[in-house]
């Protein structure tokens, strides 16, 4: 039995839960541009400390962090999605123009690594502090085959357990801390050194997933045009269902795929965390020029 202390999880969340309530205020009232002072109200906190805690969080002002909310600045940026995309793949997965990303490659688990629930298979995993919550990782000898927001160590288990009830897992506390710090760390040139993932998916799965990696840093593409870069343009609907089956949060980026409308739309770590993540990665990327 995997027991979290009171003072982990409370220092783990604690500053995330502050900045989710504030984006979740901005969001409501992003129509009346509110101002430091009414959001410090909503929040009960004062204006300098607001100040300092969301800038060191999210690296811009909360004004500024607004502007990157809106569903007309999102169509903007969708625009160009196609063209990025296609760019992108032409380069292959990674490249001198992802500066943001890991060099990545991508491959299908064997039938004989998730077949009869994992039996055989052997995953070591950890769940770490992230500055969006709690992240479980999870690997094979081949390479990562899970990461997911979870709420607590005992879900991220039932998570792993559900999915491979076979396999042998290893619970290594901590051991994943580095990676975890590195993915979330904007502005860092990462290397050469692939980071090897192993997911279970089908071929069509696999292909959008493939996709996915190839849309840059801080852009967006719609269902359809991931549909047309995979040369399935009738598929939109599939390739939805493929992008919710994403196992592996953030690095294959699945919340960088919104509706064609410019809506955020759902996300499978939830629609609030998918604004998070996207609204940050914009700010990163507007800081950075």
């Amino acid at each position: 039995m995997l027991v979290e202390t009171e003072d982990s999880v409370t220092n783990a969340s604690r500053d995330y839960a502050r900045i989710r309530e504030a984006i979740r205020y901005l969001v409501a009232h992003a129509h009346q541009q509110p101002e430091l002072s009414d959001l410090a109200a909503a929040l009960h906190l004062s204006e300098s400390h607001l100040q300092r805690l969301f800038t060191r969080w999210a690296g811009v002002s909360p004004k500024r962090f607004l502007q990157h909310l809106s569903c007309e600045a999102a169509k903007v940026r969708l625009a160009n999605g196609e063209s990025l995309l296609n760019s992108a793949q032409e380069l292959g997965l990674s490249g001198s123009s992802r500066l943001h990303d890991l060099f990545i490659t991508l491959e299908a688990m064997t039938p004989g690594e998730y077949k009869n629930g994992g039996a055989g298979l052997e995953l070591s995993w950890s769940v770490e502090v992230s500055r969006f919550g709690l992240v479980l990782l999870a690997r094979t000898t081949r390479g990562v085959c899970a990461i997911q927001f979870v709420d607590s160590v005992a879900s991220a288990e039932a998570y792993l357990r559900g999915r491979w009830p076979q396999a042998v897992l290893h619970y290594q506390a901590g051991s994943e801390a580095e990676l975890v710090n590195t993915l979330f760390e904007p502005l860092v040139k990462k290397g050469d050194q692939p980071l090897a993932l192993r997911v279970q998916g089908t071929n069509f799965q696999l292909q959008v997933w493939r996709a996915l990696l190839g849309i840059p840093y801080a852009a967006f593409c719609s269902y359809q045009q991931i549909a047309a870069a995979i040369g399935r343009p009738s598929a939109a609907r599939a390739v939805g269902s493929a992008v919710g089956a994403n196992p592996i949060a953030w690095l294959i980026p699945c919340h960088r795929v919104i509706r064609a409308e410019g809506v955020l739309g759902e996300y499978r770590w939830g629609a609030e965390r998918k604004i998070d993540l996207i609204a940050w990665e914009q700010a990163q990327a507007v800081g950075s020029q």
